[in-house]
């Protein structure tokens, strides 16, 4: 890793601080890193360019905030496979693995070749009108379709490779990926799953009826979502919940894996259960 690009949230109080470490260590290392104007201006050690100039060049991005900042990342590379490192200056961070006191040593091992890899699954989410396809979404975390701003509830017939599931009254639907099980999902009920599994969890907010519960599927089939009897407002469809799309009755949407993955960069130690631990205080019995 020679080159590295840099994604940064100016927002955080630190994010000054942590970009002149990594001016100071990047200049230690012979390493190239580039970003943004607004990121370059704060470090002369950090050179400029477009948001596509960088990605046609470098070896790695690292994103420097908290999860926002790496599905905006996830969203820049826009298929690009280039593995992705976060640095967590946020405060949960389930997908930032490097915790801003181990950033210099994130960058020895970048320099030095001693990472490992994750591969993650993204969910591509198409937009479908009249038998064509209209827009394509990739989501890292999860695809959501709602009722939006209103308060009414909505139904939502599913369907799995053709064969229907069952229609849900509810304010709206998740379709998560493993990395998203620790977002929105888990918020509204659903299980967590490992990185590594081959599947999508659909899971509902606010069902209208008790024998409503989460769906844990393989991510090998295609899943289709389609709205009953929708008013003038029609549906809100949501990509990690930075994109957004009203859907119109005569619209549905497709939810299949999408190709190629994210691959995320890990420090040599890093062991999933470790972080879940951290990020979500699990201590065990109080007896042991």
């Amino acid at each position: 890793m020679k080159r590295i690009g840099l994604i940064a949230n100016h927002q955080k109080p630190r994010a000054e601080d942590v970009l002149r470490r990594i001016g100071v260590k990047s200049a230690e290392l012979g390493l190239d890193v580039c970003s943004k104007k607004e990121t370059a201006a704060i470090v002369e050690a950090i050179s400029e360019a477009s948001i596509d100039e960088m990605l046609d060049s470098v070896d790695a991005v690292m994103a420097l905030g908290g999860d926002g900042t790496m599905l905006r990342a996830v969203r820049a590379l826009g298929g690009r496979d280039i593995p992705l490192i976060g640095v967590n200056i946020g405060s949960l961070g389930f997908m930032t693995s490097v915790a801003e006191e181990d950033l210099e040593r994130a960058m020895d091992c970048l320099a030095a070749d001693e990472i490992e890899f994750s591969h993650r699954t993204v969910a591509e989410s198409i937009v479908v009108k009249d038998g064509k396809e209209t827009n394509r979404y990739r989501a890292l975390n999860d695809v959501v379709v709602s009722s939006g701003a209103s308060n009414r509830v909505v139904t939502l017939d599913v369907s799995i490779d053709g064969e229907a599931v069952t229609s849900y009254v509810c304010d709206g639907l998740i379709v998560s990926t493993p990395t998203g099980s620790t977002g929105h999902n888990l918020s509204a009920g659903g299980p967590i799953v490992i990185p590594d599994t081959r599947a999508f969890v659909i899971s509902l907010i606010c069902p209208h009826t008790l024998s409503s519960r989460p769906l844990v599927v393989p991510d090998t089939g295609e899943i289709i979502i389609r709205g009953e009897d929708l008013s003038d407002s029609g549906l809100l469809l949501s990509v990690d919940g930075q994109v957004s799309q009203t859907l119109s009755g005569e619209e549905y949407i497709k939810v299949r894996k999408g190709t190629p993955g994210v691959r995320f960069i890990h420090l040599p130690g890093y062991h999933y259960f470790t972080v879940m631990s951290q990020k979500l205080g699990w201590k065990g019995s109080s007896g042991r």
